[in-house]
């Protein structure tokens, strides 16, 4: 499988791929931007090693918040020391932030433009064992609603670390989706990060799947098992939910004519509902959204539940071909 090399990706095949949660990426990222900016604070809600800000907390006790199980408290908190000219980073489980304290997240950091970073590091259905209630499926439905918030959602280790750097960069508030589970790391130090652009894994002329997250992955494997077959599937990473990139979304619009949309979420406002929101504006074209249609998850491993969902790289291959029928009719 040829990949854009534009992109320094690793091949997506290897076995040989190491793995490590996005999680982790955030917490060595934040302990880094520590280092250079003393402006820099973290606050969770008594999940310090859950969330991976043990390693910010050990090496700068007087600038790390522990605010107990108190979402709502953190995110006013955080505003505050935003409003003072501090740069927080606040986290917890996507079940409870932005879950429990959507209100202070919207009126206390974004209406007033605070520059604060909301990080949840359990989100979707790979957060596995702590099943359906611990399994944010909705987070980045809820914060693509509000103003003045930037959504990312990185694909593996090394992209979660861009993009905490580049969260810390931006002057306003920031939302960044980080999973639990070990994954494979494809990207590496050289692989591009550019906000408001999607990426361009690997090209392709008969279908177009855009995916986010951890299922960046299983989609590179599922355009490998279409090319066996003499089907070429474009793989699109959109790790930013915010700015939609028009421009390529009609470029493979044009070039494929159908699409496919693989997130780890439900596929009511999700990635799933920015590309038909963008696509319908610009050059219409059939889209299947894959991702949880509106149902919750369950206990069980992670890769377990992404099988059992559909959310795997056979059957997003199986669905691509189906949808190859709908642009011939």
């Amino acid at each position: 499988m040829e990949l854009n090399t534009q992109m320094h990706l690793l091949n997506p095949l290897s076995p040989d791929l190491k793995k490590d949660s996005t999680r982790e990426g955030y917490g060595k990222a934040l302990l880094e931007l520590g280092e250079k900016d003393s402006r820099i604070v973290a606050l969770t809600a008594d999940l310090a090693e859950s969330v991976r800000v043990h390693y910010f907390a050990e090496k700068f006790p007087q600038r790390f918040f522990q605010c107990g199980i108190c979402e709502q408290n953190m995110a006013v908190v955080a505003a505050g020391l935003a409003y003072a000219g501090k740069i927080p980073f606040l986290s917890s489980f996507g079940a409870f932030s932005p879950g429990r304290n959507w209100e202070q997240i919207r009126s206390a950091i974004c209406y007033g433009n605070a520059n604060a970073k909301i990080v949840s590091t359990h989100t979707g259905l790979t957060v596995g064992e702590d099943g359906a209630t611990h399994q944010a499926l909705e987070d980045v439905s809820l914060m693509r609603s509000i103003p003045n918030i930037r959504v990312l959602v990185p694909c593996d280790f090394e992209q979660a670390k861009k993009a905490i750097h580049a969260a810390a960069k931006i002057n306003g508030p920031v939302y960044v989706r980080a999973g639990r589970e070990k994954m494979p790391v494809f990207t590496t130090q050289e692989t591009p990060f550019e906000l408001g652009k999607i990426s361009l894994y690997k090209d392709g002329s008969d279908i177009s799947i855009f995916a986010s997250g951890a299922l960046v992955h299983e989609s590179l494997l599922a355009a490998a098992e279409l090319e066996k077959e003499g089907i070429s599937a474009a793989v699109l990473n959109v790790y930013d939910l915010t700015e939609m990139d028009n421009s390529t979304i009609e470029k493979y619009a044009k070039k494929t004519g159908a699409f496919v949309t693989v997130e780890d979420h439900q596929i009511k406002g999700g990635l799933g509902s920015a590309i038909c929101e963008s696509v319908c504006e610009t050059h219409p074209v059939p889209v299947h959204r894959m991702g949880m249609r509106m149902e919750f998850g369950q206990s069980g491993k992670g890769s377990e539940l992404l099988k059992h969902y559909g959310l795997y790289s056979s059957n997003i291959a199986k669905v691509a071909k189906e949808q190859l029928k709908t642009k011939k009719r």
